[in-house]
């Protein structure tokens, strides 16, 4: 693998992070200064924490279900890539998903 060509796909990204990041700093700021409405900010706040609850969930369900997959590859044998392996991560990643659709329902 060409390391060198993930040098300018992470400059990218970090590009396009910082930019949002100012972006939304700015909005933020611009709310703040035209007096909007403090229940209007409280609920913006409150949004970004559950938006933030609910990512740092569907991430964490997904990655434990990617690593019981990685354990079954293992389990089995498999050490070249096949369509099955590639249908058990699939798999595991649509399942960590769909758990995470339901248990978001049933936190809100």
């Amino acid at each position: 693998m060409e390391f060198e060509l993930l040098i300018p796909i992470t400059l990218f990204i970090c590009i396009v992070y910082a930019i949002k990041i100012v972006v939304d700093a700015r909005f933020r700021n611009k709310l703040l200064s035209t007096g909007g409405a403090e229940e209007l900010l409280r609920s913006m706040a409150r949004d970004e924490d559950i938006r933030r609850r609910h990512g740092a969930l569907r991430w964490g369900i997904v990655m434990v279900l990617l690593a019981l997959a990685f354990g079954i590859i293992e389990a089995t044998g498999w050490r070249e890539a096949s369509p099955g392996m590639v249908a058990v991560l699939l798999g595991a990643c649509g399942l960590g998903n769909l758990a995470y659709y339901f248990i978001s329902r049933k936190l809100n």
